[in-house]
């Protein structure tokens, strides 16, 4: 793309007097950010919306059950799907570290989760029951682990190709745009989801999630990104261990890692609005596609205001959404108490989550935003690994909820969640600012 078109997108998304004004990066890097910003945030479209298209707890889920696997393998999607991209970042990042440029990471690990999701499609034409099942979740794990070799790597290319200030609205711009696409697969699956063509919509949905991140490691290779600083030769789990006392040593970056697992609440809460629909509902099958349209809408509605707000401050960010998820766990334990007859009302779920979706990615845009922006060079590096991989066991542990809401009512299990999430937000009332500095 010709440099002046380039910088002439970039103003025109960015919308301020003072669009090419760099904040925390070098000059060499401040001549291109605007052709770094529009190929980055092409990247992040292309992998949220083969995100949504293989979500695990709509997507995966669904396939599952028409594959006839075994019914406990739901119980590994969401896990694994979150902990095994998190929880080997710390290693990861030893390996990332050592490398000038960095953008390769992420190409490498991006073509392997195009791979993997292609595998997915392959399982889901030619394989059934439990060795089908089992495919799938081996898949997943190979997707997972690719993601945090992408997700260790984009942050710190991100912090070093675009300025402070701005790169909220990377991942709020290209979240808002997929959730426009999401919606227009939401629709798809609802008018489709109860005929005998329904998997191999699905295989399609799949397949082009798969095309997604091939076109989105093609678009990354071209990324311009400068040398960088690199770490040491160390041994990997000695450097990890090493990195580890951030934990002790770094007081507003433990204190970061404490908010960022209270507000895990907004994701582990999602599936309880689900189930709450299914209780008071039944199996109605359009009801898939409702909740994708919802969480399609949510995005495409909120990201681009969430990314604005938090690259003015991603700690609030993070308080109103937290306070947001906190306040609807209450209210919907309000209305079903008080009024249950609504239970039966269809719109009620659908909504609920619609909220619920625009809360949690207030959570995800502040907590990325706040975490590349509190500190920079290797230091991001590190706080994204030991941060990451601390959430990725939090998230192993969150496995027990499973069983406890076999016992409790899962209203019950929302209320708990919420005050977490309140916990949360109080919390991070003590988080310090890092925009303004």
């Amino acid at each position: 793309m010709p440099s002046s078109l380039a910088s002439s997108l970039y103003e025109k998304l960015i919308e301020e007097e003072d669009a090419r004004v760099c904040k925390d990066i070098s000059d060499q890097a401040c001549r291109v950010v605007p052709g770094n910003f529009l190929l980055i945030l092409n990247t992040f479209l292309l992998t949220k919306l083969g995100d949504a298209l293989v979500n695990p707890k709509t997507v995966l889920a669904w396939l599952i059950g028409v594959l006839n696997a075994p019914v406990y393998l739901l119980g590994f999607l969401v896990p694994i799907r979150e902990s095994g991209s998190l929880i080997p970042q710390l290693f990861i990042a030893s390996f990332i570290r050592r490398m000038p440029v960095r953008k390769w990471a992420w190409v490498s690990g991006s073509v392997i989760q195009g791979l993997a999701v292609s595998g997915m499609a392959w399982c889901a034409l030619t394989l059934d029951g439990i060795t089908a099942g089992w495919v799938l979740i081996s898949l997943l794990v190979v997707f997972s682990l690719a993601r945090g070799v992408c997700s260790v790597a984009s942050k710190d290319v991100l912090g070093k190709t675009i300025p402070k200030t701005r790169r909220g609205q990377v991942a709020g711009i290209s979240a808002g745009v997929a959730g426009g696409v999401t919606i227009a697969a939401g629709v798809f699956i609802s008018l489709d989801s109860g005929s005998a063509q329904s998997l191999s919509s699905f295989v399609f949905l799949i397949t082009g999630a798969a095309l997604c991140w091939f076109l989105a490691s093609l678009l990354y290779a071209t990324v311009n990104e400068f040398p960088g600083e690199t770490g040491g030769g160390g041994n990997a789990i000695s450097e990890a261990w090493q990195r580890l006392t951030l934990l002790t040593e770094d007081k507003p970056f433990v204190l970061f890692v404490v908010v960022r697992s209270l507000l895990l609440c907004s994701a582990l809460t999602a599936p309880y609005y689900v189930a709450l629909a299914q209780e008071n509902l039944g199996q109605l099958a359009y009801l898939l596609g409702l909740f994708v349209i919802a969480d399609g809408c949510a995005s495409l509605i909120s990201a681009p205001l969430w990314g604005r707000f938090a690259d003015r401050s991603a700690r609030q960010v993070m308080i109103a959404a937290a306070g947001a998820t906190s306040c609807l766990g209450f209210l919907t334990f309000i209305l079903l108490s008080v009024w249950p007859q609504i239970g039966a009302t269809i719109w009620l779920y659908p909504a609920l989550f619609f909220v619920l979706s625009i809360a949690h990615s207030g959570v995800r845009l502040g907590r990325k935003t706040y975490v590349v922006d509190l500190a920079s060079g290797n230091r991001r590096t590190d706080y994204v690994a030991v941060s990451n991989t601390v959430i990725g066991v939090v998230l192993l542990f969150t496995g027990i909820i499973g069983f406890v809401a076999s016992s409790w009512s899962i209203l019950g299990v929302i209320v708990v969640l919420s005050i977490l999430a309140m916990v949360g937000a109080l919390t991070a009332l003590r988080l310090p600012e890092v925009q303004s500095d």
